[in-house]
């Protein structure tokens, strides 16, 4: 059996796939093109986490944002090592407790925003972020007489809108890299252990007072952190305030 082709049949052939292979070829770059927008397009802000230095150095933080009955033990025992760190408050934490919120500033220590009511911030909008926000400062304003820089929101909580809300209203959204879980009940030597091995110049370490031993342990984590060869730092004695950069890991970077 014999197929009988002519020339006019070939060249229709071979132009309709050729027609097809460039359709499937534009189809694949438009969808690539749309591909790349979208990432380009979805910039994720981050807050600092830690910082980038040559120094060793370390910041140690403390949220309040329940009761007030360990703050002298808590105060005792910084004094007694000599070293200041930075209290994030609550507004109505400070409202509750303004005679302890006056004692730990006067104690030279750092006081910084923790919004006014410890709200899940994600779920709000830009303007209420922004509320939260300036609230507390007026608060910690009437207890330092100052301005305050520093932001940290509530539950480690962040997106673009909570992040921007921040920035755009002149204060540093500060997050952690290293967390003692201290509010879980852990003891002192359990808290250790999530911080011996991962130590390193210009972390940021978090706890909270009002919890089960966070009082208790304070000694012994800033003698063992201290060992270790590193100065325990206020949050502004940490990062840089102006020409940097933040990774995507949420890395700090002095501009070069």
């Amino acid at each position: 059996m014999f197929l009988v082709f002519n020339k006019q049949k070939i060249v229709t052939y071979f132009v309709s796939v050729l027609a097809v292979l460039v359709l499937f070829f534009v189809a694949g770059n438009i969808k690539e093109e749309k591909v790349v927008e979208t990432v380009s397009g979805s910039e994720k802000l981050l807050p600092i986490y830690n910082v980038e230095t040559d120094e060793k150095k370390v910041a140690f933080t403390m949220n309040c944002a329940w009761n007030a009955d360990d703050i002298d033990s808590i105060l005792e025992t910084l004094e007694k090592n000599n070293v200041k760190i930075t209290f994030f408050m609550v507004g109505e934490w400070i409202d509750k407790y303004q005679e302890a919120a006056k004692k730990i500033y006067e104690a030279g220590h750092e006081i910084a925003n923790h919004s006014d009511t410890h709200k899940h911030v994600n779920n709000l909008s830009y303007e209420e972020n922004v509320e939260e926000i300036k609230k507390a400062n007026e608060k910690i304003k009437n207890i330092t007489g100052k301005e305050n820089i520093l932001y940290r929101a509530p539950y480690g909580e962040y997106n673009n809108t909570v992040v921007k809300a921040a920035k755009e209203n002149g204060y540093i959204p500060i997050q952690w890299n290293l967390d003692t879980l201290d509010y879980t009940g852990l003891t002192g030597e359990e808290m250790w252990k999530r911080l011996d091995k991962k130590l390193k110049n210009g972390d940021i370490i978090l706890s909270h007072n009002g919890t089960a031993h966070t009082a208790d342990s304070l000694d012994m984590l800033i003698k063992n952190i201290k060992k270790k060869g590193f100065e325990i730092v206020k949050v502004s004695d940490l990062i840089y305030e102006d020409n940097y950069k933040i990774n995507i890991n949420g890395t700090q970077i002095k501009n070069k």
